[in-house]
């Protein structure tokens, strides 16, 4: 099964990549670079995760607040 253009440009957009890495991911297209496609695509979800652990890092140290007001409150305090 292959994708056609519209469909890999729809992914990259649904994906939240930007004009200048989807113009990326097509000149190596034009040129059929799959290695290069994939070092562009795993970049960018390096990216993406290491946002998403810098998200979870602010949750955690949230919960963490939450979790002592609570116990302070409980202790009548």
């Amino acid at each position: 099964m292959t994708m056609d253009t519209k469909q890999i440009i729809e992914n990259l957009e649904d994906a939240g990549c930007d004009t200048a890495l989807t113009e990326q991911f097509e000149a190596l297209w034009t040129k059929g670079d799959q290695k290069g496609q994939m070092r562009l695509l795993t970049g960018y979800r390096r990216l993406l995760l290491d946002e998403i652990h810098a998200g979870q890092k602010k949750l955690d140290c949230l919960d963490y607040l939450i979790c002592r007001m609570k116990a302070q409150q409980a202790n009548g305090g």
